[in-house]
């Protein structure tokens, strides 16, 4: 139903089966921007093949890069070396790309021309503020009115920061490292708790050099980095939505191969486990070292007990913390504290949640910084819940629904083309391929 708003989501008995996601959509972005500032021509095989990730390619286009895609999620991108982007002839859209504005912005701060980054209705809502302050530092002026979108960015010589952001954030972050990559002198940032590492990783993979310190990251002045052939796993944040109802549902095993394992990511594994779920990683054949790990995760039902999720545990969830919150359907109760980023998302999820679970039938209430789930009643009656043009919430509404006494409507569905195109076809091949005894295979 990749073309349809309203998704009918029936009760399920359980899930069984074995499955592969798209390509990791954080990876993607930024295999793509680092193979657009490498030289030579680079491959990425199962790129993500959702909007977010397609409007990161179409900047590049505008920009002067040559992209050709393949089928299967194959990507061919001639790179143009460190300040070899070309001025573009108008704005370049971001979409719902909150990645797409704020890595491109750290990229184009470097570059001497200006160029206009916009973005659809909800993306312009979005606060830039804690990217636009330390480009400024560098020497980028960036115009905008209240720190949102359209951003301006009149690039030109960048001066290395040492930045130490009050908040964590992986975008903020590979932000200044790409604008440092462009800069004169070392650019760190200095993080006040750990996030994802993918631009470190990435950067590493194209030859590039950044040194990690405990929670600082830098990158010297005068780089030069290199075409490579990458491929990139399945997206552990997709994968999550699988996981969650596998652990919801009595009798559910699910399996997701060629899954991304990076250790800055897998913090949801042992919430499932401490939740209940019975889960087993079986590691993939190590590649190079600078490699994103990957390998085949197994979820198993096994029990349920109730859910704290503490504001330490937040900047390592906080994607999946929409798909942990259907945990509840299981009749348990779920909170989540310190966790106000997800106001100044795709949607102000917190009242996006809670408004969609009520609507399901499940008790449910905001917190300034998250939110507490009650899991009453056990088995929820179904209802219609709208997901307000966010693919995480359509997913996690899903996932809640397929617990319910009756059919439910999720309304806004198509959303999910954000980060994961199909997700209801295979959602109703895994429930109808579960639904005969004894089936397991894959989806």
């Amino acid at each position: 139903m990749p073309s349809s708003s309203v998704a009918t989501i029936a009760p399920a008995r359980r899930l069984r089966g074995r499955l592969r996601v798209p390509g990791d959509k954080s990876i993607s972005h930024r295999y793509a921007l680092l193979a657009a500032l490498a030289e030579g021509r680079s491959t990425l095989a199962n790129y993500s093949p959702g909007a977010d990730c397609r409007s990161t390619l179409a900047c590049l286009r505008a920009l002067g890069v040559a992209i050709e895609e393949g089928s299967a999620g194959a990507v061919t991108v001639m790179g143009r070396g460190l300040r070899g982007l070309r001025s573009p002839a108008g704005p370049l859209d971001a979409g719902n790309s909150g990645t797409t504005m704020r890595l491109m912005a750290g990229i184009l701060a470097g570059h001497p021309f200006s160029a206009t980054l916009t973005g659809d209705a909800s993306l312009s809502q979005r606060p830039m503020g804690r990217v636009i302050a330390p480009l400024a530092r560098m020497g980028a002026r960036i115009d905008a009115t209240d720190d949102r979108p359209p951003l301006v960015v009149h690039g030109g010589r960048l001066t290395g920061i040492a930045h130490r952001p009050a908040t964590p954030s992986a975008q903020v972050k590979s932000a200044v490292l790409l604008a440092g990559l462009h800069a004169d002198g070392t650019t760190s940032v200095t993080e006040p708790a750990p996030t994802r590492d993918h631009t470190e990783r990435a950067l590493l993979a194209f030859g590039g050099r950044c040194a990690v310190e405990g929670l600082t990251v830098s990158v010297p002045s005068g780089q030069r980095l290199q075409a490579r052939s990458l491929t990139v796993p399945g997206d552990l944040s997709s994968a999550a939505f699988w996981f969650v109802a596998a652990a919801v549902l009595p009798g559910s095993r699910v399996e997701v191969e060629g899954v991304g394992l990076n250790p800055s990511r897998t913090a949801l594994l042992g919430v499932l486990r401490r939740f209940g779920a019975r889960v087993e990683v079986v590691p993939g054949t190590p590649g190079e070292p600078d490699d994103e790990p990957r390998g085949l995760v197994v979820v198993e039902h096994d029990r349920a007990s109730d859910l704290a999720i503490r504001p330490d545990e937040v900047p390592g969830l906080i994607d999946e913390l929409p798909a942990l919150a259907a945990l509840a359907a299981a009749g348990v109760a779920v909170s989540v504290s310190g966790a106000g980023e997800l106001r100044v998302k795709e949607s102000d999820r917190i009242a996006v949640l809670v408004a969609g679970f009520r609507a399901l039938g499940i008790e449910a209430d905001e917190r300034a910084d998250g939110f507490v789930i009650s899991g009453r009643p056990a088995r929820p009656p179904g209802g219609v819940a709208d997901a307000r043009g966010d693919h995480r919430m359509a997913m996690a509404f899903a996932i809640a629904a397929m617990a319910a006494k009756r059919s439910s409507v999720i309304t806004g569905a198509n959303a999910v083309d954000v980060s994961y195109p199909g997700f209801f076809e295979t959602l109703d091949r895994f429930v109808a391929s579960s639904d005969k005894l004894g089936a397991f295979g894959h989806v």
